[in-house]
């Protein structure tokens, strides 16, 4: 930051872009980082800005957002991984719990089960807190490398337009901040895709209802089975809609037995025929011989996703991955320096995304803009509204008794 505060001091250019005369002061190096707790804190100034470059590419009809791709990456955190806390910290409600404990009770009631009573103690797991940057996750990046990390869910279209980015920390799984990052981005496309192309994190039942429901296609890829070496994959094991069952390899059924407060469906075998059964040893090693087979309540929602994928279409689609969403990535970490993050704190960061995001759209619409003969006036009136925006959130503080610096 200070060496571009110099630049701004020296070069006409970076004066011109930003709005100032040769006899403006400029801002000192800090201003930037004091603004984010002291000016735009609370307030959605970068969402305001990001909305509107992607608005305006979207009147010059630059973006198709009937694809969405869909991904997150990690971006170290500027804390210790050394110095942390371990606590006990609430498990966070999934965004779709309550429906699903719905579904789980219409489901017993079907099978002659009572619903289960309510959880009074809530569940509780073991984490690692930064003592530098509590709002950071630990991520665990392989058996040696264990950092604190913030993950950036991020969403663009075929052209590479990002359509939104959510920051969260880094121990928040993709699959549960993906509702929320895929809200935000039908309100930024005011409206839903058609095809949504996630990775394996998001192949979840809940996922799949969730977007099959809208009439989305979700694309993703084949996961191998985690199955252990010389056991039976659990595909070996043919579902029975008709009698609510599961045939093993030997065709022996495997009966309903209850459905659990995660929403599976558990189906077991008889121990009396297991346990004479030759192909034991490749089927369970239980001591009580009783093999054990679950499927989710939302198992038909994943199976239909799991269809679409030999879609040649979809194949196609899915390629383009490594044109698209892993190549902004590569360019938010090696063009803007986000490896690491610059600042502390969730809402900073967040702030942080938004504005590189909205820095990338504008690059993009720079380019475009300058093989159509408009860059200049195009591009500068971009940077006049950015300022425009900034002064008017900081009247309105001043007005509110904030004391805020002048950028």
């Amino acid at each position: 930051m200070r060496e571009t505060v110099e630049q701004i001091r020296t070069n006409v250019a970076y004066r011109w872009f930003l709005g100032l005369s040769l006899h403006d002061p400029v801002p000192h190096h800090s201003t930037p980082s004091k603004n984010y707790t002291r000016r735009f804190a609370g307030t959605d100034v970068f969402q305001k800005i990001f909305s509107r470059i992607l608005e305006e590419a979207f009147q010059h009809g630059l973006v198709d957002p009937s694809v969405v791709f869909v991904d997150s990456t990690h971006v170290k955190a500027s804390a210790n991984k050394r110095k942390f806390t371990t606590e006990m910290a609430e498990v966070e409600a999934k965004a779709y719990q309550d429906e699903l404990e719905k579904e789980i009770e219409r489901d017993r009631i079907a099978h002659g089960k009572s619903p289960l009573p309510p959880e009074n103690d809530k569940k509780k797991r073991e984490i690692k807190v930064s003592k530098t940057d509590p709002d950071s996750g630990m991520f665990v990046k392989n058996e040696r490398e264990r950092v604190f990390a913030y993950s950036y869910h991020t969403a663009c279209d075929r052209h590479g337009w990002i359509l939104h980015t959510y920051v969260t920390a880094a121990n928040v799984h993709d699959s549960q901040a993906f509702f929320e990052l895929f809200e935000r981005v039908k309100q930024e496309i005011k409206g839903c895709p058609t095809d949504v192309c996630i990775d394996a994190g998001y192949k979840t039942p809940a996922i799949a209802k969730y977007l099959l429901e809208q009439e989305i296609h979700p694309i993703w890829p084949y996961t191998r089975p985690k199955t252990k070496d010389g056991f039976f994959r659990k595909s070996e094991f043919a579902y029975d809609e008709h009698f609510d069952c599961y045939l093993c390899p030997n065709h022996q059924v495997l009966s309903y037995s209850t459905t659990n407060r995660e929403g599976y469906r558990e189906y077991k075998s008889d121990p009396s025929i297991c346990q004479g059964c030759p192909s034991l040893q490749k089927c369970t090693a239980s001591k009580n011989h009783t093999k054990v087979v679950t499927r989710h309540v939302w198992q038909e929602y994943y199976e239909e996703a799991e269809h679409l994928r030999y879609v040649p279409e979809h194949r196609e689609l899915y390629e383009l991955r490594k044109q698209t969403i892993e190549r902004n990535f590569a360019d938010l970490k090696e063009k803007h320096g986000l490896r690491w993050t610059n600042y502390r704190g969730l809402e900073r960061n967040q702030m942080q995304a938004m504005l590189v995001c909205a820095a990338m759209n504008l690059k993009k619409l720079a380019n475009y803009l300058w093989r159509k003969g408009l860059s200049f006036l195009y591009v500068f009136e971009y940077a006049s509204i950015l300022v425009r925006s900034s002064r008017k959130t900081t009247l309105k503080m001043e007005q509110n008794g904030y004391k805020t610096t002048v950028l």
